[in-house]
């Protein structure tokens, strides 16, 4: 199958090329997938594209003029790709449902740990001789209240490791884990009571029409004072204007964050030596309280070696007539 990988990265071709085993032929295009873009398609079977890429109705309707059969994305979430549209036109769409949940969980324990001891001020002190301990006081996270809001894979890892810090777990989300109820003592709870009590906020929700910025004003409003809020999740999962805010007033402590809210356009690129005119990342970036990674949560061996597998999994699949487990254009028939 003659396939093109959109939005090729360096860190990640080493993994496509080793997991292909040469049965596809892939060329690789560091350009991302939009209407004027789907043109590079022309010749195509098949095309792979990652989170920032966009495959709304007209590109999806370009990618199906220039040949294209099948789509298979680099990661979890697909609210990037109009199914509909694809089902409409008879391409074929999966994803990588699951790559690493330690790797996304772990990350969000790695930003907790950062902000709640200062770890990155301490550092720039120390780089510039400045042993100084003022202002570097944090807290234990043993009998912390976490609040976990959305407890599937990775949020059931998240809980995992918070109960190992000794921390009382609070959960959120639409089913109940009954295995993090007996295994960690999880308490499912209103969105509101756990706001109400968590010391920590922890996002681990897909981004959908229900958690489209769930963390807006009214939801800030009932957290406890100095929350610290981290999310690892979906940028848009949060209002970043309004967690601003909530970061000027006090009521959010300290905020980590791995996507952001206009990330597209933004992330995997240097922009060292651009002018940026999105405010919003500015502003969050002057908060000595705020700690932004930029999307690579993910960046682990374990998970770059499963999204390539499940990727060239999902093309010998179709390349072969058979149906893959991760098929997601039946989903949004259903729907």
């Amino acid at each position: 199958m003659n396939v093109l990988i959109y939005s090729a990265k360096d860190f990640e071709i080493p993994y496509l090329e080793a997991a292909n085993t040469k049965k596809h032929k892939l060329t690789f295009t560091k350009e991302a997938l939009s209407s004027e873009t789907a043109m590079l398609a022309v010749g195509f079977d098949a095309v792979s594209i990652f989170s920032a890429d966009e495959a709304w109705v007209i590109t999806i309707e370009k990618l199906k003029d220039f040949g294209v059969k099948y789509i298979t994305l680099r990661s979890v979430g697909y609210d990037n790709v109009n199914l509909r549209a694809a089902s409409r036109l008879d391409i074929r769409v999966a994803n990588v449902p699951e790559y690493s949940p330690y790797a996304i969980a772990e990350h969000a324990v790695a930003l907790l740990l950062a902000l709640n001891r200062k770890l990155i001020e301490s550092n720039f002190r120390v780089s510039h001789y400045n042993f100084n301990l003022n202002n570097l006081v944090g807290f234990d996270l043993n009998n912390k209240t976490v609040g976990i809001i959305g407890t599937g894979k990775i949020g059931a890892v998240m809980s995992k490791i918070m109960h190992g810090f000794g921390c009382k777990l609070l959960g959120y989300d639409i089913e109940e884990n009954s295995a993090l109820k007996d295994q960690y003592g999880m308490q499912y709870t209103t969105l509101e009571q756990l706001c109400n009590k968590a010391d920590i906020i922890s996002l681990h929700v897909p981004l959908t029409t229900e958690t489209h910025q769930l963390i807006n004003e009214d939801l800030i409003y009932e957290m406890k004072d100095g929350v610290i809020l981290i999310n690892t999740a979906r940028g848009a999962v949060i209002n970043t204007e309004d967690v601003i805010e909530g970061l000027k007033r006090g009521k959010i402590g300290a905020l980590g964050l791995d996507v952001y809210e206009n990330e597209k356009g933004l992330f995997f690129k240097d922009r060292s030596q651009n002018f940026l005119s999105d405010t919003l990342i500015m502003t969050l970036n002057a908060f000595p309280n705020v700690l932004i990674t930029g999307h690579h949560a993910f960046l682990t061996d374990e998970a770059l070696t499963n999204i390539a597998d499940t990727t060239i999994y999902n093309l010998d699949c179709w390349d072969s007539g058979k149906e893959t487990d991760n098929e997601l254009t039946d989903i949004n028939e259903s729907s």
